[in-house]
């Protein structure tokens, strides 16, 4: 393995034993919990410790595959889950390409008293779960209060880019319709905003399914009825957060069609203006009056 670390909880109290060749030791020792991250592992390593663990052969290509969508399988001894952190960036320059969001995969195999993350982006903050895990507190309640501080920062990390987002398609509007600015890269500026809605929308609405998935399936349901509510206000944050990614993905969509360089009915008009403006609005409430509804905002 290139990159390995871990921690150790006996009875709930962290320990400063953790040693990666010791976790088969850990995971059957009475009132221990552990936690090993690997970061860019290799191949045959993982496949001599998915075999050591019993984990599932399928589980393990897909935690080192090129590609992989967010997903969670649970299976009769384990469970293991994908998803996607998200980084955002504020500073792009117009007339740039790059786009505003960074994904970084994760995988996890949630085994009875431990939880093992694969990573093969170095770029996110692994740290900062780790952190979490003190901040919540709660190790006394076993794997799933792991796998809940792991969730937690990467949907942290979820809402921070809606608002990354959120404030782009600000941007773009207050370009579209002020009489004194150019709208010289409005087209770059919208197109590659809507790629990153798209991206943002294909990582965040499978994440309901996973949390699901973990929160009814958990091996230490029994055990740990105490983590319900968590999870249960994890998936709730889940269903907004899919909404107002929903909702703010309209006026990108409108704005576009009015920030192409044709001579689009309305373009450079006042009654392209309030035009534009009145199709956001409606859309915009109707969606969030039928989440609402929902009980979904």
């Amino acid at each position: 393995m290139t990159h390995v670390r871990g921690r150790v909880w006996r009875a709930g109290k962290p320990q400063e034993d953790f040693e990666f060749s010791a976790i088969s030791d850990y995971l059957v020792e009475k009132d221990t919990l552990v936690w090993a991250d690997i970061y860019d592992p290799d191949h045959e390593a993982l496949k001599e410790l998915a075999k050591e663990l019993g984990l599932n052969d399928w589980a393990v290509e897909d935690a080192v595959a090129d590609a992989e969508r967010t997903k969670a399988t649970v299976y009769k001894t384990h469970t293991f889950f994908t998803v996607y952190a998200v980084t955002s960036v504020d500073d792009v320059d117009d007339e740039d390409t790059q786009s505003r969001l960074t994904t970084h995969r994760i995988s996890g195999f949630v085994l009875p008293q431990g939880l093992i993350t694969v990573r093969l982006s170095p770029e996110f903050d692994i740290d900062s779960v780790s952190t979490r895990f003190d901040e919540l507190g709660g190790q006394q309640y076993g794997v799933g209060s792991l796998v809940h501080g792991l969730l937690d920062v990467v949907v942290d990390g979820h809402f921070v880019a809606v608002q990354c987002l959120d404030d782009a398609i600000e941007s773009i509007e207050d370009d579209l319709f002020a009489d004194s600015n150019p709208k010289a890269g409005l087209q770059r500026k919208t197109f590659r905003l809507r790629k990153d809605l798209v991206e943002l929308r294909r990582i965040v609405l499978p994440m309901r399914e996973v949390v699901n998935a973990i929160q009814h399936r958990r091996l230490d349901a029994k055990t740990a009825p105490e983590l319900d509510p968590l999870y249960a206000d994890l998936n709730t944050v889940m269903k907004k957060l899919t909404s107002w990614a929903a909702i703010i993905a309209v006026p990108t969509a409108i704005t576009g069609f009015y920030g192409q360089n044709v001579n689009y009915p309305g373009v450079q008009t006042f009654g392209g203006f309030v035009t534009s403006s009145t199709i956001i609005l409606l859309l915009v409430a109707v969606l969030y009056i039928s989440f609402k509804r929902r009980d979904w905002l």
